[in-house]
């Protein structure tokens, strides 16, 4: 039992890494995709109930809004296991205008989000934490987290 949380602002990556890595064996909670917070939780929920693995593929920048997923997760005897994907503005930016226009994130999203972004911290709760840094070409470059140098 597995509960995989993303960190990190829009067009960092985080859903084409989901395709790569976890497509086959996680389920995939996004905001995006289910559009209301009452959907996702209702699916939260029944993938810990079904002890079913899952990945929360949203951008989660701060401790509160990662500890609405950890601490269920926890109480329900899941490991959480987190991603931080590098979140440079400019870069994000850029990606984001590659996107196809229905899927692109008004810059000011970004740049909210990005305002809003706390590193996380083992402390948190996750059993794993890794840093994230897209190569280009869809490729990554996975990393373990260190708290200090972050």
């Amino acid at each position: 039992m597995q509960l995989v949380l993303f960190c990190g602002i829009q067009a960092t990556g985080k859903s084409t890494f989901y395709q790569q890595q976890f497509f086959h064996s996680h389920v995939r909670i996004s905001l995006d995709l289910l559009r209301t917070r009452n959907r996702e939780w209702r699916l939260l929920q029944l993938c810990l109930e079904t002890q079913m693995r899952c990945v929360i593929d949203n951008t989660n920048p701060t401790r509160a809004e990662r500890a609405i997923y950890i601490e269920p997760a926890r109480a329900a005897g899941f490991t959480i296991v987190g991603y931080f994907f590098q979140s440079a503005t400019a870069e994000a930016l850029v990606r984001n205008q590659q996107r196809p226009l229905e899927r692109q994130v008004p810059e000011r999203g970004i740049r909210g989000t990005r305002n809003r972004l706390e590193l996380p911290n083992r402390a948190e709760g996750f059993d794993q934490l890794y840093y994230i840094q897209p190569l280009g070409n869809q490729k990554f470059a996975i990393n373990d987290w260190q708290d200090e140098v972050h």
